[in-house]
């Protein structure tokens, strides 16, 4: 059974003073729990997906990284890859594509990532900026499950699985077919910490 049931994450967000969504179904919480300082390369981060259906609460669960991969944080631009700070987005996403390319979450209000540029491997939490910078939620491979993030984020939330980003984005269809809620979402991001209470 997973640790983020759905009473942890209300409760969490509430005491940070988050919006949490309640009324209607398909009304999305969209939130990631970042696991550590370290930058592994691997998607040992978690994102999840916390809404109603016909009154009835659901939670999807899918691997992801929230933090950029091995590649970028050696190879990276010249003030520092983008580390997307802990916070809450409200209403910072919307659907559009990724690099023009497949339907994913695409940033459409600013963000708050840190820079982090001494090309190791271990993420600091400096030279904060607010903007628009191409954050984006999307997957890696186009098939199957990807392993570990290399190029996959420079700073964007990647879905490690094909099959699970696709339920994802059936979740934001239906959402978005109820019609009431607008055409921007909320993203929220946790450290793992945050949950210790």
């Amino acid at each position: 059974m997973s640790e983020y049931t759905r009473e942890r994450i209300e409760a969490v967000m509430r005491a940070k003073g988050y919006a949490f969504f309640t009324e209607g179904d398909y009304n999305l919480n969209l939130l990631a729990v970042r696991s550590g300082r370290e930058a592994t390369n691997l998607f040992d981060d978690t994102f999840l997906a916390v809404f109603k259906v016909d009154g009835a609460w659901e939670t999807r669960e899918y691997a992801c990284t929230t933090d950029p991969g091995t590649y970028w944080l050696r190879n990276g631009l010249e003030k520092g890859t983008a580390v997307l700070a802990p916070g809450q987005y409200r209403g910072a996403f919307a659907l559009g594509k990724h690099k023009g390319e497949y339907e994913a979450l695409v940033q459409a209000a600013p963000v708050t990532v840190y820079r982090d540029g001494n090309k190791d491997d271990a993420l600091d939490y400096v030279a904060p900026e607010t903007g628009m910078f191409g954050i984006n939620i999307h997957r890696a491979n186009r098939n199957g499950v990807s392993f570990y993030v290399d190029k996959w984020s420079a700073g964007c939330v990647v879905i490690a699985g094909a099959d699970a980003f696709d339920d994802l984005m059936g979740l934001v269809h239906k959402s978005l077919a109820m019609g009431i809620y607008g055409m921007r979402f909320t993203f929220t991001l946790f450290e793992k910490r945050d949950f210790k209470i």
